[in-house]
C-alpha cells in the first residue's frame, strides 16, 4: 500500500531546475545588451525563450532579430547573479524601479568579455563553454501581456573544444555541466545516471572503444 506524502502548494515561481544562458541583442544605438534568463529550452535546432515584456532584450528583438544565446556553466554563477539586478532598459520601467538599476555596459559589470560573432551581430560571451549564434522569428505575447515566448532559429554553434567529443560534432556529457536555476538557487549537474537509446555519444564511445 503507497502512503500519500505529497501535499497542494502554491510556489511564487516554477523554476523547477532550469539552465541558465545569457543573452546578447543589439541595441538601438548600436551597442550591445546582455541579459541573463533561466527560461529557455530546445527542440531541435529552435531555442524558446520565456521573456518579460518590458525587457530591453525583448525590445531589442523585436527590431533587430539576432542573438546569442550563451550556455553558462556552473563556474559562472557568481558573475550571472552580478548581472541579475541590472537593466539596460532607461529610463528603467516603473515596475523594475524598486529592484533593477539601469547599466550600460554589462559585460565589463560582471567581469565577462565580448567575442565577435561570425553569422550574426550581437557577440557572444567568451567565458561560456557553448554560445548559440540565433536568430529570433516568432515572438508571442502571454500571461496578460506580462511576457513573450521568443522561438529562435540556432544558426552556429561554438563550443569549447574541451567539452566535445575528438573527432565528432557531439558534445560530451560527462565534460559539459550547465548552470541550473532551481527554485532561485544556483546549482550544476549531479553525476550521470544513464543515458536515453537515442544517445548519440554513447554510441559513439561505443565504437571508439
Amino acid at each position: 500500500m503507497t502512503t500519500e506524502t505529497h501535499r497542494v502548494i502554491r510556489p511564487s515561481i516554477l523554476y523547477f531546475g532550469t539552465p541558465v544562458v545569457l543573452l546578447t541583442t543589439e541595441n538601438a544605438d548600436g551597442t550591445f545588451n546582455l541579459a541573463p534568463i533561466s527560461s529557455a529550452w530546445a527542440l531541435g535546432q529552435h531555442i524558446v525563450l520565456g521573456l518579460g515584456s518590458e525587457s530591453q532584450t525583448v525590445r531589442n528583438l523585436a527590431e533587430r532579430p539576432d542573438v546569442v544565446i550563451n550556455l553558462a556553466s556552473p563556474d559562472l554563477w557568481e558573475r550571472v547573479e552580478s548581472l541579475a539586478p541590472l537593466t539596460g532598459a532607461d529610463p528603467v520601467p516603473e515596475s523594475k524601479r524598486a529592484v533593477y538599476r539601469y547599466e550600460h555596459d554589462k559585460f565589463a559589470a560582471a567581469g565577462l568579455t565580448p567575442r565577435s560573432c561570425d553569422l550574426v551581430r550581437p557577440p557572444r560571451v567568451a567565458e561560456c563553454p557553448l554560445q548559440l549564434e540565433a536568430r529570433s522569428i516568432a515572438l508571442t505575447p502571454g500571461g496578460e501581456g506580462r511576457f513573450l515566448s521568443v522561438e529562435c532559429e540556432v544558426v552556429r554553434v561554438h563550443a569549447d573544444e574541451r567539452i566535445t567529443v575528438p573527432g565528432t560534432h557531439h558534445i560530451d556529457p560527462s565534460a559539459w555541466s550547465p548552470l541550473i536555476y532551481n527554485f532561485r538557487h544556483y546549482h550544476g549537474l549531479a553525476p550521470e545516471l544513464g543515458h536515453g537509446f537515442r544517445s548519440e555519444t554513447a554510441k559513439a564511445a561505443t565504437r571508439v572503444g
